[in-house]
């Protein structure tokens, strides 16, 4: 009776509220929360937005990491919005020198792209610290699709040869059709 009663209080400690889950490979997982990554975080057509982790022993460093990881991601994901639409924008133009005009419209992009991400603007940003000391920065930032638009629309005026065969409405309409379809992906996330 003793070791009945033994065995039924180890088995009713064991019945506490943990959040941990099983994988059915034996291996157990705890639930983590990623600050800064809900869906309002998420790119959408009047934003490009990204999120990212920074970690180290000095609070500064951890929001550095992360400062510099949302920044790669963001360019990552404007770059890829910006070789479709001008992808889709050559296609529709039919131009007779498709592969110059191509190739002068990406390096014309790098140049905005790299001017516009000092141009973003932090809309999330937790910290915390570890049990082992580390600090932990979680943050988001976004820059403005149109502010984007309107760098990349200034910049292909000063270039004489792209001015001549550049349609801005019709650039324009690619591009909101690009991120129309980034927003219906979910962002980007």
């Amino acid at each position: 009776m003793i070791f009945a009663a033994l065995l039924l209080s180890i088995g009713l400690s064991g019945c506490g509220s943990k959040k941990k889950a099983s994988t059915g490979t034996g291996e157990e997982e705890q639930l983590v929360t990623i600050y800064c990554n809900e869906p309002k975080y998420r790119s959408d057509r009047k934003h490009f937005r990204a999120n990212a982790i920074g970690e180290s022993e000095d609070p500064e460093i951890a929001r550095k990491k992360a400062m510099n990881n949302a920044k790669v991601a963001l360019a990552g994901k404007i770059e890829s919005i910006i070789k479709s639409t001008t992808d889709n924008y050559i296609i529709s133009r039919e131009f007779n020198n498709a592969e110059e005009v191509e190739e002068r419209f990406e390096s014309l992009n790098r140049e905005v792209i790299h001017q516009q991400l000092n141009d973003v603007r932090t809309i999330c940003e937790k910290h915390t610290r570890a049990n082992s000391g580390k600090f932990k920065t979680y943050l988001a930032i976004e820059m403005k699709a149109d502010a984007l638009e309107e760098a990349f629309r200034r910049k292909l005026s000063r270039d004489k040869q792209l001015k001549i065969d550049y349609d801005y409405e019709k650039y324009k309409e690619t591009f909101e059709k690009e991120m129309k379809k980034l927003e219906e992906q979910g962002g980007g996330s």
